[in-house]
């Protein structure tokens, strides 16, 4: 098995699309003409997963994700999709696409292909982007089967920190500066979060938003629903998400604790981060939530896997 992780930033809304040829996302096709080289020599991958932003699905109109599955297909793939959001299993809204391919030889028996599309895992932007496949594409498309996403999942307040280790609390003029910060909306948030005269706690982002007279202005944006927004790397103007906790009138704010963070990435917490706050951040943010890549090899590749041990793989054709 191959797995790749592309760089996503050509994919996302930050890196305004441009898309799978360049220069960072383009990666994809140095990992292809690999996995083509091991097919010239009779080295058959018999699984590739990929892994990437949902951006992928509609960039360039949905170009790039047809270009990617159509690469597969001229390999001899079969090929699948699925969003798997880490909200299914720690409180951070995390999704991301994985693209499962596997020889034909290895489905027979796996019980692995839905009849159609299930919920949560194949959203309507998913199936939107598989609707517009062109047909020789969508002959090889697979619904890969996965169940129910487990309950009880931890909420927010549950892995946040009352004396956190690698940051401080603010200091109240740099609480008050962030609420200033916020529209009337986010501060009616607070306020509600305020009379319910228990702890609360959410977390807030910096964004770039467009005033009233369409002047761009630093926002805080806040949420309480016990869930955290998307980690992010602190590179490349992105902020640092920071943690508020709210009772009665006692407001406190401060940046998220790199073990919280960890939390937040399903990472055990005998994993030891790094003791720079930024290298720590940077290496949650960049990375995969596991429990999220742990249900994709529990109920997709692992049979696949077990079907590969014992199926003969067939010799693969000339591959230009």
């Amino acid at each position: 098995m191959a797995w790749a992780s592309f760089p996503c930033q050509d994919l996302s809304l930050a890196g305004q699309g441009k898309g799978i040829d360049a220069s960072r996302s383009g990666c994809y096709w140095p990992f292809l003409k690999i996995v083509r080289e091991l097919t010239v020599q009779d080295r058959r991958l018999p699984i590739i997963a990929l892994e990437n932003v949902v951006g992928l699905l509609h960039a360039n109109g949905g170009k790039d994700f047809q270009r990617v599955l159509g690469s597969l297909r001229d390999l001899g793939y079969c090929y699948g999709a699925m969003v798997v959001d880490a909200v299914h299993f720690v409180p951070q809204s995390r999704p991301r696409l994985f693209i499962v391919a596997a020889l034909p030889e290895l489905l027979g028996g796996a019980g692995l292909n839905a009849s159609g599309p299930l919920n949560p895992w194949h959203p309507e932007n998913l199936t939107n982007a598989v609707d517009r496949l062109p047909a020789e594409i969508a002959d090889r498309w697979i619904w890969w089967h996965l169940p129910h996403p487990p309950r009880g999942v931890l909420n927010l307040d549950s892995i946040v920190m009352n004396e956190p280790e690698s940051t401080d609390w603010h200091a109240p003029a740099e609480t008050k500066k962030l609420l200033a910060m916020m529209t009337p909306l986010n501060r009616k948030k607070v306020e509600q979060a305020s009379r319910l005269n228990r702890r609360m706690v959410g977390t807030i982002y910096k964004r770039t938003r467009p005033d009233a007279s369409g002047v761009k202005r630093q926002r805080a944006e806040v949420r309480f629903d016990g869930v955290a927004g998307c980690l992010r790397t602190p590179a490349g103007g992105s902020s640092r998400q920071t943690i508020i906790v709210v009772e009665g009138r006692n407001v406190r704010t401060r940046l998220l604790d790199t073990r919280e963070a960890a939390r937040l990435m399903g990472v055990p917490e005998t994993y030891k981060l790094p003791q720079n706050y930024n290298e720590a951040y940077h290496l949650l943010g960049d990375g995969l939530a596991v429990p999220a890549v742990a249900w994709v090899e529990k109920h997709v590749l692992r049979p696949l896997a077990v079907a590969a041990s014992s199926a003969p793989i067939a010799h693969a054709e000339a591959v230009a």
